[in-house]
Parts: C-alpha cells; sequence; structure tokens
C-alpha cells in the first residue's frame, strides 16, 4: 500500500497547490478589479471554493507527514502495552470517523446534484463541483488512516521524515 498510496497523497498535494495559487489569483484579480472599478461578481466565492479545497485535498499528506495534531506526549508516558492499545485506538477511530465524514460530503454533494442547488453568491456555481474536492479529500483522509493502520499492524513505520512521529 506505501508507495502506491504515497502517490495518491502527493497528487491531491499537488491539487491543494494549485488550489493555493488560484486562490490567491482570484484575490488578486479581485484587488485590481476594484481599483479599475470592474465589476467581476463571484470572485470572493472562487477564492473560498479554492481555499476550501485546498484544506481537504491536504489532508492525506499532512497526515503522513505528521503534521496533524497529536497527543505524542501522553503516548511517551503511557506503559507499553497501554501505549500499543491507544494507538490503535486513535487509528481506528480515525479512520471510522474519515469514513464517516466522506461518506457524509458525499451525501451532500450527490444531494446539491440532484436538486440543482447552486451557490447563494453572484457566482451561481453549482454546488456540488466545489464540494467534490471535499469528497475527494476527505477520501484521501480514510485512505491515509487505513494505510497508517495497515503499517502499524505490519509493525512499519507509516509517518515520513518525521523520527518523532514514527509508531516504535
Amino acid at each position: 500500500m506505501g508507495t502506491f498510496c504515497s502517490r495518491i497523497y502527493r497528487f491531491l498535494m499537488l491539487l491543494a497547490c494549485i488550489s493555493m495559487l488560484l486562490a490567491f489569483a482570484a484575490i488578486m484579480l479581485g484587488v485590481a478589479a476594484r481599483e479599475m472599478h470592474w465589476d467581476l461578481q463571484g470572485l470572493d466565492a472562487y477564492a473560498g471554493y479554492s481555499i476550501a479545497a485546498a484544506l481537504f485535498l491536504a489532508l492525506p499528506e499532512t497526515l503522513q507527514h505528521g503534521d496533524h495534531i497529536r497527543v505524542s506526549l501522553l503516548l511517551q508516558r503511557l506503559p507499553e502495552r497501554a501505549r500499543i492499545v491507544f494507538e490503535y485506538w486513535a487509528l481506528i477511530a480515525g479512520l471510522v470517523l474519515a469514513v464517516f465524514v466522506t461518506w457524509y460530503a458525499a451525501q451532500l454533494a450527490w444531494v446539491s446534484y440532484t436538486t440543482h442547488d447552486v451557490s447563494p453568491a453572484a457566482d451561481a456555481t453549482p454546488l456540488w463541483i466545489p464540494q467534490l474536492t471535499m469528497v475527494v479529500g476527505c477520501a484521501g483522509f480514510a485512505l491515509a488512516f487505513l494505510d497508517a493502520l495497515v503499517s502499524r499492524l505490519r509493525a512499519q513505520p507509516f509517518f515520513a521524515d518525521n523520527a518523532s512521529a514514527n509508531f516504535e
């Protein structure tokens, strides 16, 4: 799972970076448009969609790099047996929550698609389009938790480039 999943995480991070650049471009275009007294409606909404997309698409890669908030201080103080149990519990709970959020996000996007829900902003974008990035990012996050759990079961490190975040 490791190399294949890592490529998925990197691809999603690339999409997150592109989303941030698009948010920056939308904001700068909006600033320039206001200075030139142009009326470009919907740029704020597109910037918001791009920032939300970047947030969700970056979740798997940031988990792999140990950049999410972790309770390593607590883990270090637990006895070995309790630490192992707590690590498994945390990975399973994270996986279950990530799958639930993915399912809920997919349901939300599907409802938006079937009801032809559009943004209330001036852009009137069909909401299922930006919601798809949330679904993809959450699915990647669930995959990352599954990958971390499988790595833990195999006694292999999951977290990359961060020695303090590796499971021992």
